[in-house]
């Protein structure tokens, strides 16, 4: 697939494009659900407007997001493709929209599947423009006219092609782009960025191969060892399938054993393997750190602690456990100066090898000191949903990181 670079739109009227459906946005809907509001008011209003004699598609999408929210993910992608079937250009306005106007090229998927632009966009004034492309179609001949542009679409086995198409389309675009180097995007799947990782002494970032079922299975059949997948490792390992995110179908297996059984509950074909790492403290407990890039410059978005391995901010504890909320909130108030001081090597190999304008990364401390990177993606979620009452520290934290980003929109529009 080849992509042309498109034109955009001039600011007369008579030229501009079939105007866009206008959206809540994920952001309006995931604070409501976060909140515990109740959700039906808001679902009734969408499933009237969606469903209406001239349906509401703007509705139609909010209402998609709305259901993978509150856990009806298939019926909410089915949902999402009908309305990308018949619009592809969605516009949510921040505050009074008297700021600069931003597209955003995302993809069809979960919640998962994009820069989560959204929430880096609260507190502003800019108009999001997201024009949806899907694998497999050009990008639209004229784009709404906008001041910047930010390639939203994550690594998937679905969007390689997507991504391959706009890298080479990048240098004739016609405004200024942020993470146009989408090279950088597709050396994040999680073996080829262990790959990218693998010689920088500052970091371990853990050798991860990406196999079939039926070598797996050899496995765990004893018919072949973990060293035939995982060079000169062993069990323990890791596995997980391929296109799973947030800990979905990610397990420690300790033995062959454990395989066999993995292998019987997972209906897929692919998957990663990577070889355990033991990164618990002196105390026993288990931190990671999510850190976002913005412009090369390093925020903590948050640190989950957990007596498990296997470390989601969500089931950490950290809501019902007031010392762990004090660490959090003191590796915040120290980030700079600390954790970001002690990984500086590290943080700048990152944004060397990805070169990217906005990324982030799942990460942890090694005992040796290196910093030990998880996962790193453009899509991680980042918001300023958690309580204040609770939380009274983060709030600021992640309005920095929002207002760096938005600089870094405007510093781009020449703004």
């Amino acid at each position: 697939m080849s992509l042309a670079a498109p034109s955009p739109a001039p600011d007369s009227e008579a030229a501009a494009p079939p105007p866009p459906a206008s959206s809540l946005g994920l952001a309006d809907l995931a604070g409501r659900v976060f909140r515990r509001e109740d959700l039906d008011p808001i679902a009734t209003d969408l499933q009237g407007r969606a469903a209406a004699t001239d349906p509401d598609l703007g509705a139609a999408l909010d209402l998609s997001w709305l259901l993978q929210l509150v856990g009806q993910k298939n019926q909410a992608l089915a949902l999402q493709h009908d309305v990308l079937n018949c619009q592809s250009h969605f516009r949510t306005v921040h505050g009074d929209g008297s700021g600069l106007r931003l597209l955003a090229l995302c993809a069809p998927g979960d919640l998962m599947a994009n820069t989560p632009v959204d929430f880096l966009l609260e507190g502003s004034n800019i108009t999001l423009d997201q024009v949806f492309v899907r694998p497999g179609e050009p990008l639209p001949a004229t784009l709404p006219n906008h001041d910047v542009a930010l390639v939203c679409i994550g690594e998937s086995d679905e969007t390689t092609g997507l991504l391959q198409a706009l890298d080479d389309a990048r240098a004739a675009w016609p405004r200024p782009t942020l993470n146009r180097r989408t090279k950088g995007i597709l050396a994040m799947r999680r073996d080829l960025a262990a790959e990218l990782l693998a010689d920088e002494p500052s970091i371990l970032a853990p050798a991860t191969t990406r196999t079939a079922r039926a070598d797996l299975e050899a496995v765990a059949g004893g018919r072949a060892a973990v060293s035939a997948l995982l060079p000169g490792q062993a069990f323990p390992i890791i596995a997980r399938p391929v296109g799973s995110h947030a800990g979905g179908g990610l397990e420690m297996l300790p033995d062959a054993a454990a395989l066999a059984a993995y292998l019987a509950g997972q209906p897929g074909d692919d998957f990663y393997i990577a070889p355990f790492i033991d990164y618990r403290g002196p105390d026993g407990l288990f931190r990671k750190y999510r850190i976002v890039f913005v412009a090369g410059q390093p925020f903590l978005a948050h640190l989950a602690i957990s007596s498990h391995w296997m470390v989601h901010y969500l089931n950490a504890g950290m809501l019902d456990d007031a010392a762990k909320r004090m660490e959090e909130a003191q590796a915040m108030a120290t980030f700079d100066q600390g954790f970001a001081a002690r990984h500086a090597e590290a943080f700048e190999a990152l944004n060397d090898r990805f070169a990217l304008d906005y990324f982030g990364i799942d990460c942890a401390e090694t005992p040796d000191g290196r910093l030990l990177v998880f996962e790193a993606d453009n899509a991680l979620i980042i918001h300023d949903m958690d309580p204040p009452d609770v939380f009274p520290y983060k709030s600021a934290t992640v309005r920095r990181l929002f207002a760096a980003f938005q600089a870094m929109l405007a510093k781009a529009a020449g703004i």
